[in-house]
C-alpha cells in the first residue's frame, strides 16, 4: 500500500511450475509454506501465493509493481532458497515465466479476520 492507503497494482509477475521427486511431495509443500515467511519480508514483492495444482505439481505465482521489484525477488532469498533445495526435492529444474498482468481485482478485505 502507498503512503495514502492506495493499493499498488501490480503490472509485473512470475509464475514458476515446481514438480516434486516421487516421495518428496510434503517436502516440497513444507518448503513452500516457509517461503511465505521470506516473502513477508520482501516489500516490492506485492503479492506472494503457493499452490497446489496436483499429487506431484506446485507452482509459485507472485506479482510486482515494476520490473526492479521483480528483480529484487529474483535475486532475493526465496529464488536462492528455491535453487539451492531444487536438486534434493524437484524432479526437473523449476520452470520460470515472466509474466505480465493485464487485469487485477485486489480488495484491502484480503486477509481481514472475519
Amino acid at each position: 500500500m502507498s503512503s495514502k492507503g492506495e493499493l499498488k497494482m501490480p503490472s509485473l509477475g512470475l509464475f514458476v511450475r515446481l514438480e516434486a521427486k516421487p516421495g518428496k511431495e510434503e517436502e516440497v509443500a513444507a518448503f513452500l509454506n516457509q517461503g511465505l515467511q521470506m516473502a513477508n519480508q520482501e516489500p516490492t514483492t506485492l503479492l506472494w501465493f503457493a499452490l497446489r495444482l496436483g499429487p506431484t505439481t506446485f507452482a509459485i505465482f507472485d506479482a510486482f509493481a515494476d520490473e526492479a521489484g521483480r528483480q529484487t525477488h529474483l535475486n532475493g532469498p526465496i529464488a536462492k532458497a528455491l535453487m539451492a533445495n531444487a536438486p534434493e526435492l524437484l524432479a526437473e529444474p523449476p520452470s520460470i515465466e515472466r509474466t505480465e498482468i493485464l487485469g487485477a481485482k485486489l480488495s484491502r478485505e484480503v486477509g481481514k479476520a472475519a
